[in-house]
């Protein structure tokens, strides 16, 4: 059968009803890393918009790794009860078969931050900031923190912490992990040559310079192997002089190698020098390239929003999957939307069934 938006596709050892994935998104309304009710009408109301894939919010391995003080995190049991509680809610309400997962992350040196709707700068000394870290003590811009390099102990016990925070979330019932190697957080600090000077085993070439994601990726995989392991990669900095896409695609094939199940391509978030051509689909070519050079599912994000296009990119084959964020923001029931407008059957709660004829007459309008 031809693949399309609303065919099944299988992604490691689990069976995913269609192609489309909720994007990560912070929230940057937790409790010191706990999830709060926020959450819980958020995860619910995933769990209910029809996406066969829902990757919650990045959360991260420890506190200092924390973008802002609202961010979400692993780290602690209390972390991990509240995520449980939430799930376990969200689960109750879903869709058969949509499956849940986390996005494991540390904020390297765009941690200490204040939140988005605050000014979104570095903490100011009034407002409890901490000790940044990253591959080399280079601010990532010129009003920012100054990182404390991390040295070789301390990078092993970062490699700890994001196991720590995998076996966390496959007890609070977590059907997969996402490693957050992009949007310039510290394992895409390593991973470019813009933020990583350093001359051991963990900076310099290539492979030094994608080690310490390639590590924790194997470390995952051995120690917690019944969650599937997912990244989410910047294919390219969009700066000259960064990552350039044909080294982005050599992380996604080292990620691969290391046991990743699947690759969503982004791209930037690095350097506040990068200049990237934003438009609708504008990293689809990302997700295309990518998925030439490994075997398992990619996932194309960035500006994806019309019915049309997203089925497209899919059937074409640019990629294997779609992931939206600001677009389920704004429309919770977009893939019911998707589907009338495609002329594709979706599974509703019955509860919900009387509406859905509303999406036909509303996509004809």
């Amino acid at each position: 059968m031809t693949e399309h938006l609303f065919s099944p596709i299988k992604i490691g050892h689990l069976e995913v009803p269609n192609r489309i994935a909720i994007a990560p998104m912070c929230q940057y309304s937790a409790d010191d890393g706990s999830a709060t009710d926020w959450h819980l009408q958020q995860w619910m109301t995933y769990a209910l918009s029809g996406a066969g894939m829902v990757t919650l919010e990045m959360t991260d391995v420890e506190r200092r790794g924390r973008i802002s003080h609202g961010c979400l995190g692993l780290y602690s049991d209390h972390n991990e009860a509240a995520a449980k509680r939430t799930l376990d809610a969200a689960r109750r309400v879903a869709q058969h078969g949509t499956i849940f997962g986390v996005q494991l992350a540390h904020a390297g040196r765009k941690a200490s931050c204040q939140r988005p709707w605050e000014g979104g700068g570095p903490l100011k000394p009034n407002q409890d900031p901490w000790q940044t870290v990253s591959a080399s003590a280079i601010p990532f811009d010129d009003s920012w923190h100054t990182p404390h390099a991390l040295t070789e102990a301390e990078i092993d016990a970062l490699i700890g912490h994001f196991v720590s925070a995998a076996h966390r979330a496959a007890r609070a019932g977590f059907d997969f992990v996402e490693l957050h190697s992009a949007h310039g957080y510290l394992l895409h600090q390593f991973i470019s040559p813009l933020s990583n000077k350093r001359t051991d085993k963990w900076g310099g070439s290539f492979e030094n310079r994608v080690r310490l994601a390639v590590e924790i990726a194997k470390a995952i995989r051995g120690e917690v192997p019944s969650l599937m392991l997912g990244a989410r990669i910047s294919v390219t900095d969009w700066v000259d002089g960064g990552l350039p896409v044909e080294e982005g695609v050599k992380v996604a094939k080292a990620l691969e190698d290391a046991g990743a199940s699947y690759i969503c391509c982004s791209s930037g978030g690095n350097s506040p020098l990068q200049k990237i051509p934003t438009g609708p689909g504008y990293q689809v070519h990302l997700a295309e390239a990518v998925g030439k050079a490994v075997g398992i599912p990619v996932r194309a994000v960035g500006i994806i929003t019309d019915p049309a296009q997203a089925e497209a990119i899919v059937t074409e084959g640019k990629a294997d999957m779609v992931a939206l964020a600001r677009a389920i923001l704004a429309d919770p029931r977009w893939p019911w939307r998707a589907a009338a407008a495609l002329g594709r059957e979706i599974k509703t709660a019955p509860q919900f069934l009387r509406s859905t004829d509303l999406h036909k007459r509303w996509v004809k309008a």
